[in-house]
Order: structure tokens, then C-alpha cells, then sequence
């Protein structure tokens, strides 16, 4: 099972795809998704969105403010800020 991953702010898309986890920093603390998670919504802190796409290596992208959505397997991270040319 993957995970359909959006990141996007009000610059614009900053990654889409498919990953086998994802980490994302929250206003107290990280959270990390895997397949299967039971539906949430969370306020997002200020760091990296950690990705390990299927077919790639693990990235990172640097967020600040929004939220993040999970469910069914599709994660959608509202970031207020991107870091432009933070994917690693």
C-alpha cells in the first residue's frame, strides 16, 4: 500500500506522488503517517515534511503554518509557507 501525498501552499504545488511514509512537524511535536492511518486533521509547526517516495529517495521539504489531512490514505499538507528549493 502507498500513500497519495500533496504538499501545497499558497505558492503552489511544492511536491505530489506517492510515498511509504511521511513525517510531518506539528505545533507540538512529529507525527509520522504510515498506510492504514485512521483519518485526522493537525495544525503543522514549523520544519521538514520528511517523504520516502516509492520510487526515490527520502526528501524533505521545509514548511511553516497550515494544516495537514490524512484520510484514506491521502495526505494533503496546506503549508501557509514552503521554503522554495528546500526538496532534497
Amino acid at each position: 500500500m502507498a500513500l497519495r501525498v500533496e504538499v501545497v501552499s499558497p505558492a503552489g504545488e511544492a511536491w505530489t506522488g506517492e510515498a511509504t511514509q511521511v513525517s510531518v512537524p506539528l505545533i507540538n511535536g512529529e507525527m509520522g503517517i504510515l498506510p492504514g492511518r485512521q483519518p485526522l486533521v493537525a495544525v503543522l509547526g514549523a520544519g521538514p515534511v520528511r517523504l520516502s517516495p516509492i520510487d526515490g529517495e527520502m526528501c524533505s521539504i521545509e514548511v511553516s503554518g497550515g494544516f495537514c489531512s490524512v484520510d484514506h490514505d491521502v495526505i494533503t499538507i496546506a503549508a501557509d509557507h514552503v521554503k522554495q528549493g528546500a526538496e532534497a
